[in-house]
């Protein structure tokens, strides 16, 4: 049990050196748990397996490029590689309904299920990120009352209220904040889940 002694650092280190056989150990070292987490969201062997191997070769590209550079964090970074390898699976398979961002439609309905089972749960975290990100694109004006409203949950007469505006104003903030959301994802083309 030799290799137990040496850390991950030292084994990634080891292997972008070119010592091949710290990559193998590295591999052995992390299989079940990598392995496991990918099974426990996909329960099929194969397709486990497959994103397995997919998350491996993203490990070596990453390390023979040089662009890895999370020192001893090795486990975690690539935890979040198979992660989003499974996120990936899921989204190319049309497993997770897409909306059509039309009619009432609240991106903020995705965020309220609560009794998620894990592949729902991976998704809704990473629909989670994907809306907070595009928040962040909105105006400041519209993004504070977006805020407000949806993650303070305040009302617009509060919303009013606290950023000295009229509830009108405040409404129509919110109402441009939506749309621009709307067209933020139809340019980037993104698919956001239910």
């Amino acid at each position: 049990m030799q290799y137990e002694l040496i850390s991950d650092a030292n084994l990634v280190s080891n292997y972008i050196k070119g010592e091949e056989s710290a990559l193998e150990t590295l591999i052995t070292r992390h299989k079940q748990k990598i392995y496991s987490f990918i099974y426990s969201k996909v329960y099929d062997r194969d397709v486990a397996e497959d994103i397995f191997q997919d998350t491996f070769i993203k490990v070596i590209r990453t390390l023979k490029r040089g662009a890895y550079n999370e020192e001893g964090k090795f486990l975690p970074w690539v935890m979040r590689i198979s992660h989003n390898l499974v996120i990936d699976f899921f989204r190319k398979n049309n497993r997770m309904p897409k909306f059509d961002n039309s009619g009432d439609f609240s991106i903020f309905s995705v965020l309220s299920d609560t009794s998620l089972n894990a592949e729902k749960s991976i998704i809704k975290e990473q629909v989670e990120h994907d809306v907070r990100r595009l928040v962040e694109e909105l105006p400041e004006d519209q993004k504070e009352v977006l805020m407000m409203r949806i993650y303070n949950d305040m009302s617009f007469k509060e919303i009013s209220e606290r950023t000295g505006v009229s509830i009108n104003t405040a409404l129509g903030r919110m109402r441009y904040a939506l749309i621009n959301l709307r067209k933020i994802i139809d340019k980037h083309n993104i698919v956001l889940t239910n």
